[in-house]
């Protein structure tokens, strides 16, 4: 079984039921998420040995957290326990065309002020196959750089593969300064993962005749990004995920996998999604392209396994991503009807 490690923060999310306002609402739904968990969880849905590494407080919140990963198969073991709180985001769901909002409230969290020398990445990558992580992580503070580099370093001595969703987070830092540090890390990176604005954000390279706001994607020029990309890092793949977003509540959904070798492009078919919950849509996306990495499905056969996995995603409420391996084979095979199965 191929063992997959993961590094980022576990947060609570705290959510006003079905689709009030923050300001209407008098309570709030309580569950986990964060980018490199929910990774996790997909990859241990799909039967990987799948390990996820952060730092949660001793208290019964980060307890719970843990509980929350252990529950789904996810390997909690190499999780550091110390500091003061577990990081909080609120999460306002938007529908037709008001768009989601998303609070952060994760400062001082134990992840973000952890000492990188508390991870000892020589053992927790004994045995590992992949190692994911995102720029979410290294967004925390200069001390996550520094952890996240001693991952990729670990991880690469090891002889693992190393996976990166840029995710760019600009409530979370600058361009610049993201730029900064993703060009340490990426140098460090077999497959890179983006969206159609992460590339432009982090290192300024953008897709021609494109307009994400009114949701026009020129496809063609995302070949030209990830090429861009990975003549700049040496990366081998390089996934985009493709969103034409019509509404809040309706996108048109594919990818990308470029893979630098050949210089080819895969395109995966378009879903037409109604959305349930979009949080979390990327990180589904990731797991299943490392899955079917990992397993050796041709880059057709990945791209649209990854992309069908990310498309039942956004049907399930939650960060966590819980479609089978068989549901996403059938979806990727052609059948999306959604009809009752009895």
């Amino acid at each position: 079984m191929a063992k997959v490690v993961t590094f980022g923060e576990l947060m609570v999310r705290l959510q006003p039921y079905n689709y009030e306002r923050f300001v209407q609402a008098s309570t709030l739904e309580f569950t986990f998420g964060g980018g490199e968990a929910n990774v996790a969880v997909s990859l241990a849905n799909f039967g990987l040995d799948s390990v996820y590494v952060t730092k949660l407080p001793a208290h019964a919140i980060g307890q719970a957290a843990v509980n929350s990963l252990r529950r789904y198969g996810v390997d909690t073991t190499k999780i550091v326990r110390g500091g003061e709180r577990v990081g909080i985001y609120y999460n306002e769901k938007g529908a037709s065309q008001r768009p989601s909002v998303c609070i952060y409230d994760r400062a001082h969290s134990a992840i973000q002020e952890a000492d990188p020398s508390e991870f000892d990445w020589s053992a927790i990558f004994d045995g590992a196959d992949w190692f994911h992580f995102t720029g979410i992580t290294p967004a925390l503070g200069p001390n996550m750089v520094e952890a996240c580099l001693a991952a990729c370093k670990a991880a690469k001595a090891k002889g693992a593969k190393v996976s990166c969703d840029l995710n760019y987070r600009g409530k979370l830092w600058t361009r610049a300064e993201a730029r900064e540090a993703m060009t340490r890390l990426c140098r460090y990176v077999d497959i890179c993962i983006a969206n159609e604005e992460d590339a432009k954000d982090v290192f300024g390279i953008e897709a021609e005749r494109t307009d994400v706001t009114a949701g026009e994607l020129n496809r063609e020029g995302y070949v030209s990004v990830a090429r861009r990309l990975a003549e700049r890092f040496g990366f081998e793949k390089v996934a985009i995920t493709l969103r034409e977003s019509r509404s809040a509540s309706d996108n048109d959904w594919s990818g990308m996998l470029y893979d630098a070798a050949s210089g080819e492009a895969r395109f995966s078919k378009r879903y037409s999604l109604h959305i349930v919950d979009r949080i979390g849509g990327g990180d589904s996306f990731a797991g299943g392209l490392i899955y079917s990495l990992l397993g050796g499905r041709s880059d057709a056969d990945a791209i649209e396994f990854a992309v069908a996995a990310s498309a039942l995603k956004h049907s399930v409420e939650g960060d966590f991503n819980f479609a089978t391996v068989a549901e996403v084979e059938k979806l990727a095979s052609g059948d999306g009807s959604g009809r009752v199965q009895r």
